[in-house]
């Protein structure tokens, strides 16, 4: 076993024995996906490490104090320095990020620690760096039910949501019951991800649109052969059309090939530099809706070449926009 996996595995085991309940035995192996006798082992280390893991029959099991702190670690200045500059180098709309303000609470421990000159470059250091993201959600009212569906998650317990679907073949607020397999932060937001009984089939819900949940005591488990990068195979972002493949042809100009050249915005993507300037790229997806307005994103500087059915899209999407602005 790895030490990065059983680094992992402790690190879930204290958030765990955290949250507030207690667990059997088995139930943690079950969650880690271990052996009762690797968690036994894993038990063992945490407690040599002087995390105090309380067993409470009486009370269900396992569990440690909710703000029981972690013993202390010799970290080098290196790596000291470079937990203050990253949790700090957020601005301060990225508290949206996941974990970035408990960052911060651990990066301002960590400060109070160092020596005085120590502490006095870090200082300086950390306000010559900033990290600009994309705009993020508003995730406010989001928070409850990211709680609420990790417990779900680490329970393995079902979820009964209230949803406001944007699709247009659903009702526009849904309830569905929900066996939640993974939690997704992507490109601003939260999105969980699990089986749906209304669509019967494994969907993606934004976090913001969920009006209502309630864990129910209905058990599930994820299947074996889940994986995050499985469900959304070839897609551009999220959007993952069964059974579709579509290769795509892009030819961007001069103005901005470079741009385009530089990022790797998928992995099947190929780029080919011609003598014009110009830049070719081409990337095999599962849908065209998303990578349709990417190309948008460019304006005249892009034009997609192929397939057939990614140009009669942008063409309608175009016309559209120019009878926008052909009105007085």
């Amino acid at each position: 076993m790895a030490s990065g996996d059983r680094l992992k595995r402790l690190l879930r085991l204290v958030e765990l024995l955290q949250s507030g309940r207690t667990y059997h035995a088995q139930d943690l192996a079950d969650i880690c996906d271990v052996s009762l006798r690797t968690f036994f082992r894993d038990l063992t280390v945490l407690q040599q490490a002087g995390v105090e893991v309380v067993n409470a029959p009486e009370r269900g099991g396992y569990s440690i104090a909710r703000n029981t702190a972690l013993p202390s670690t010799n970290l080098t200045i290196d790596e000291t320095m470079s937990l203050l500059v990253l949790s700090h180098g957020f601005s301060d709309g990225a508290d949206a990020v996941p974990f970035v303000r408990p960052a911060r609470t651990a990066a301002a421990k960590l400060l109070s620690s160092l020596p005085d000159r120590v502490r006095n470059y870090a200082s300086e250091l950390t306000q010559t760096l900033d990290v600009r993201l994309d705009a993020p959600a508003h995730l406010a009212n989001s928070s409850a039910w990211f709680n609420l569906l990790t417990s779900a998650v680490s329970r393995r317990r079902q979820v009964r949501i209230r949803y406001r679907s944007l699709n247009e073949g659903l009702p526009s607020d849904l309830t569905t019951l929900l066996s939640p397999y993974r939690l997704l932060f992507a490109r601003r937001t939260w999105y969980v991800i699990g089986r749906s009984s209304v669509h019967r089939s494994v969907r993606t819900f934004h976090l913001g649109r969920i009006g209502h949940a309630e864990i129910i005591e209905e058990e599930y488990e994820i299947p074996a052969r889940f994986s995050l990068e499985r469900f959304l195979g070839n897609a551009w972002f999220l959007i993952n059309e069964r059974g579709q493949s579509f290769d795509v042809h892009v030819r961007f100009q001069s103005k901005v090939a470079e741009n385009v050249a530089e990022v790797r915005w998928h992995r099947t993507q190929q780029i080919t530099r011609n003598a014009d300037g110009t830049l070719d790229f081409r990337v095999t997806v599962s849908s065209l809706k998303e990578i349709a307005w990417w190309i948008l994103g460019y304006g005249d500087q892009a034009e997609a070449l192929s397939p057939p059915e990614l140009r009669e899209e942008l063409r309608r999407r175009i016309a559209s926009m120019q009878r926008h602005y052909e009105r007085p």
